[in-house]
């Protein structure tokens, strides 16, 4: 897994930060994953240790991804993870990590909806994923940036799969996006995600 601290001319090797280790429990396959059954525009507050992030996701566009992000909410998976890779001037990425640095164990890796037509523009959230394009579980960013690079079909034929935006505490995100962090890209003091809640 690579850690770049700066964006440059090795756009390649970027598409590369936007991974996550795939721990599952045993006996664990692919999730099925049923179309979201909330509301049209669902949205999802994210109380973090910086502030509080509102996010309203795009079940229209994003129907498996949607629906899997809301079962990790609904069941309570992200509260007490971290933003565990920061990098100004690109994303802010969670989801996955304890403070103390070990990685949560997640359910089965779901199917790629990177060609819904969403963008990786500024405040979109999207799935982190290891070079398997159908790897994404639990870990999410959000881009702080316009990362077109990242968009279907990408440098890899598949891109990033955006499944919603941030509506309110776009300055929350600013903040985490300004923490010190080390060679590593993780943030020096931890930017806990103390709950994420269904609000719709």
């Amino acid at each position: 897994m690579l850690h770049l601290r700066f964006i440059g001319a090795a756009l390649c090797a970027m598409l590369m930060l936007l991974t996550q280790s795939t721990v599952v429990h045993a006996g664990t396959t692919t999730a099925q994953a049923k179309p979201a059954t909330a509301s049209p525009a669902p949205t999802v507050l994210i109380k973090t240790s910086a502030g509080e992030i509102v996010v309203e996701l795009d079940p229209a566009k994003a129907p498996k991804t949607v629906d899997n992000f809301l079962q990790y909410v609904k069941a309570g998976f992200y509260n007490g993870t971290v933003f565990h890779r920061v990098i100004r001037g690109f994303m802010i990425q969670g989801g996955g990590y304890t403070p103390q640095g070990s990685e949560k164990a997640t359910r089965g890796p779901i199917e790629i909806e990177s060609s819904n037509g969403l963008k990786n523009r500024r405040y979109a959230i999207a799935m982190a994923r290891t070079a398997d394009p159908n790897s994404a579980t639990a870990q999410f960013f959000i881009n702080t940036k316009d990362n077109r690079f990242l968009d279907y079909p990408g440098q890899d034929g598949f891109g990033y799969a955006v499944f919603g935006k941030v509506i309110k505490g776009s300055e929350v995100v600013d903040q985490i996006e300004a923490v010190d962090t080390d060679r590593r890209d993780k943030p020096i003091k931890p930017v806990i995600i103390e709950s994420a809640t269904l609000v719709d």
